[in-house]
C-alpha cells in the first residue's frame, strides 16, 4: 500500500467510488466476497507508482470523471459497472517500455475480480474492455467499448495548454528513449489515431471532444515532423 504521504489527496474519494462500484458489479448477481478495500488500495499503489507521469491517479480520476460526464449526458454503456471497473483496471500495470501492458492488466483484473466475487460474465466483459484500449477501435454496437474509449482519450480534446502538458507528461514517461526515436513512435501513435474512422464512438463525444482533439494532434504531429 502507498505511504500515507503519497496518497493523492482525492484517495478517501476513490476508495469510496471503488467500493460502491464493486458492490454494485455484485448486485444482483447474488454474489459476495472479500471487503474491495485492500483491492482498491493495491489499485490505488499501482496509479501512484513514481516512474509514472501521465498515466496517473489523476488519470484514472480524470477517466472515471469522463465516464460520468458520458452517463450524463445520455451515453449509458451496457453494463456500467463493467465499465468503471475497466477504468480502474485499465491501466493498472504500466512499465512504458513494455508492450504487453494492457494483457497484464486484463489478468490481474481476472484474478482480481474473481476473488471479489464478480459474476465471471462481467469479469470477462471487464477484460474485454481493458484489453480494448489497446487500440481505441471499438466495434459499431459495442457501447461499453464506446464509453470506456471515448473517455480514455478524451484528454486529447484538452485546451491547448492542458493538452500540452499531458503530451510532456507523456514524454517524461518514455525519458529513456532518444529524442529521434521517440518522436517517430509518437507520430505513429497519432497516426494511428487520426486515422481511424471516428476518433469518438459516442455522440458527445464525437460532437463536442472530436474537432479540438483532431486540431491537437494534428499540431502535436506537426511539431513532431518538423523538427
Amino acid at each position: 500500500m502507498a505511504a500515507e504521504s503519497n496518497r493523492h489527496p482525492a484517495h478517501a474519494e476513490l476508495t469510496k467510488r471503488w467500493a460502491e462500484t464493486v458492490l454494485a458489479a455484485r448486485e444482483g448477481e447474488g454474489g459476495s466476497g472479500p471487503a474491495p478495500e485492500p483491492y482498491g488500495a493495491d489499485l490505488l499503489a499501482r496509479w501512484a507508482e513514481p516512474r509514472r507521469r501521465y498515466h496517473t491517479t489523476d488519470h484514472l480520476l480524470a477517466v472515471l470523471g469522463h465516464i460520468d460526464v458520458l452517463e450524463a449526458h445520455g451515453e449509458r454503456a451496457g453494463d456500467p459497472a463493467a465499465v468503471r471497473l475497466a477504468a480502474w483496471f485499465h491501466d493498472a500495470v504500466y512499465l512504458p517500455d513494455r508492450s504487453e501492458n494492457e494483457e497484464r492488466s486484463a489478468r490481474l483484473a481476472e484474478r482480481a475480480l474473481a476473488e471479489l466475487g464478480i459474476a465471471p460474465d462481467r469479469t470477462a466483459e471487464v477484460a474485454r474492455l481493458v484489453r480494448l484500449t489497446v487500440s481505441h477501435d471499438p466495434a459499431g454496437h459495442d457501447t461499453d467499448g464506446a464509453v470506456l474509449c471515448d473517455a480514455d482519450l478524451a484528454i486529447l480534446a484538452s485546451p491547448p495548454a492542458a493538452y500540452a502538458a499531458y503530451a510532456a507528461a507523456v514524454r517524461e514517461e518514455y525519458a529513456f528513449v532518444p529524442d529521434d526515436a521517440f518522436r517517430v513512435g509518437r507520430a505513429a501513435v497519432l497516426r494511428q489515431l487520426l486515422d481511424l474512422p471516428r476518433l469518438f464512438r459516442t455522440t458527445y463525444g464525437e460532437r463536442v471532444w472530436a474537432a479540438p482533439a483532431r486540431r491537437n494532434m494534428e499540431d502535436e504531429l506537426a511539431s513532431l515532423t518538423d523538427a
